[in-house]
């Protein structure tokens, strides 16, 4: 294979890496909710959410806990930390406040809007990583199998995944760090504390990489002036944060002793190989911990390195790494992998450039099974049937009571009724609207079929075996609308089966039409 086919195959091999990310996270993406699944709002949380997240669509979890994405996204709706809902919201406000680069960056790029703002927020780290990969093929100069495993590497890391799957500061961070190393390296010496500056306010252990940006004599005015200018936005901010919302916490309760934390994740990782009932989390969590862990002892060996500005990079959060605690730890993988990320990337950096042995960029990437299996877990409502938006209104149609749940074919989705059954709509507008409810109906016999709106009956028709669309005018207030369905004839038993349904209509593909104003 010519040096020209073997980059050109490299290439084509980028690109599917790319879609397969893009693939991977399109299933998180709603037409009404977009990608709100991503911050990870859970039921809990949904009694103590912002009115701008009741306003506007934003996807709730009812089977799964919340995490930390959806406390920077209300942040978002107001960066200065002013509004008097932020509170309430917050497991730990001043805590959370700290790492305010991204939910600012989101009020920016959506220009204060309120309807746009958690939208912004939830792509950003979508957006951070397609950039960061075209930075990283670039800073790598992949032109082999070993630049590609590299590049790889770090972008189906658990943590850069975890951070677009979680929408946290993690990623977005490592991208201004990368940024802030770039710029020292060609000499660029106050564009990389911009960089590393804005990185300590997306995430404050950030400040190790000015081990990166230092320069011999490594005690000198110098490098005292250079840590002075990236640690000065971060602790003016903290001021601030003080200033408005009172102490904060210190996060001291995230260290412990040297390799404790550390060894107590290595012994719970592989008891959890024999014991734990999911055997996939189990080995893709104990790969990733022997991953980290390679890629710390491949720094420590080549200590004689210390001039390079990513083995001091890789040597700081190697430190971190030994020091940090068991909630960092606990998990599957756990928070540490998105906390080492910049561990990884200085490690996959340094072992491309230096040629170190393959074995050493295999095993150091182990932690890539775990990042896939990060975004294995999609949401699906299996109530759920039809989600829109028309003529300025967004609507979402679940069934409630008296059905059989959604089945699904290719284009269809449909529920069978026992004979009285519920109908939620969910809609967000600025006013009341006029549609057109259209929606198909069949049944196992004739029948008529009576449909209410509060109590009103607003249709009824003929139904029988073959399917027959209906179009019927309906009035939709923002908020809830609750429809039923209703027939006085009895259900028939599907089969003779002693747990056959019993099933009187099925009601198929609803959708809603709002005509635009």
């Amino acid at each position: 294979m010519t040096a020209n086919t073997r980059l050109w195959t490299l290439r084509g091999s980028a690109v599917l890496a790319v879609g397969l990310f893009l693939t991977l996270v399109a299933q998180f993406w709603h037409p009404v909710y977009g990608f709100t699944a991503l911050i990870q709002l859970d039921a809990p949380n949904d009694e103590l959410k912002i009115s701008a997240f009741r306003a506007n669509p934003v996807y709730v979890h009812r089977d799964t806990g919340g995490y930390d994405g959806l406390y920077y996204a209300q942040i978002a709706y107001d960066p200065t930390l002013r509004s008097p809902e932020l509170p309430r919201a917050m497991d730990n406000f001043s805590y959370r406040a700290r790492r305010i680069l991204p939910p600012a960056v989101a009020w920016l790029f959506s220009a204060g809007q309120p309807v746009a703002i958690v939208h912004v927020y939830s792509f950003l780290n979508i957006a951070i990583w397609l950039l960061f990969a075209a930075l990283l093929w670039r800073l790598l100069g992949v032109t082999d199998v070993r630049g590609w495993l590299a590049w790889t590497g770090v972008l189906f890391s658990a943590g850069a995944l975890s951070s677009v799957r979680l929408a946290l500061t993690d990623l977005p961070m490592l991208a201004l760090l990368m940024l802030a190393v770039i710029a020292a390296e060609r000499a660029r010496p106050r564009t990389a504390i911009a960089w590393l500056a804005s990185a300590a306010l997306a995430r404050e252990t950030a400040l190790l990489g000015a081990s990166g940006l230092i320069t011999q004599p490594w005690i000198s005015i110098k490098n005292v002036r250079t840590g002075a200018f990236v640690v000065a936005p971060l602790f003016g901010w903290l001021a601030y944060i003080r200033w408005q919302l009172g102490p904060a916490d210190s996060g001291w309760a995230n260290f412990t002793l040297p390799l404790a934390g550390f060894t107590e994740k290595f012994a719970t990782s592989l008891k959890d190989l024999i014991h734990l009932n999911d055997a996939l989390l189990a080995w893709t969590t104990f790969l990733a911990v022997v991953g980290l862990t390679v890629q710390a002892l491949f720094i420590a060996v080549r200590w004689r390195q210390y001039s390079d500005a990513w083995w001091r990079i890789g040597a700081a959060y190697t430190a971190l790494m030994a020091m940090i605690g068991t909630a960092v730890w606990e998990g599957y993988p756990g928070a540490c992998t998105r906390v080492l990320l910049p561990l990884t990337l200085a490690f996959n950096i340094l072992a491309h450039r230096t040629r170190a042995a393959l074995a050493w960029l295999i095993l150091g990437n182990l932690g890539v099974g775990a990042g896939f299996l990060v975004l294995r877990d999609f949401p699906v409502n299996t109530h759920e049937l039809y989600a829109g938006r028309s003529g300025g209104a967004s609507t979402v149609i679940q069934i409630g009571t008296g059905w059989f749940g959604a089945e699904h074919a290719r284009e269809h989705v449909w529920s069978w009724s026992s004979g009285q059954s519920q109908l939620a709509l969910r809609t967000w507008s600025d006013a009341p609207v006029k549609a057109q409810f259209e929606f198909g109906l069949r049944s196992l016999a004739p029948r008529t079929i009576i449909l209410r709106s509060s109590e009103r009956e607003i249709w009824r028709g003929q139904v029988g075996e073959k399917t027959t669309r209906f179009s019927v005018p309906i009035r939709l207030t923002p908020g809830d609308t609750q429809l039923e369905f209703s027939t006085a004839s009895p259900a028939i038993r599907e089969s003779t089966n002693h747990d056959a349904r019993a099933l009187s209509f099925a009601l198929y593909d609803p959708r809603l039409s709002v005509p635009n104003p």
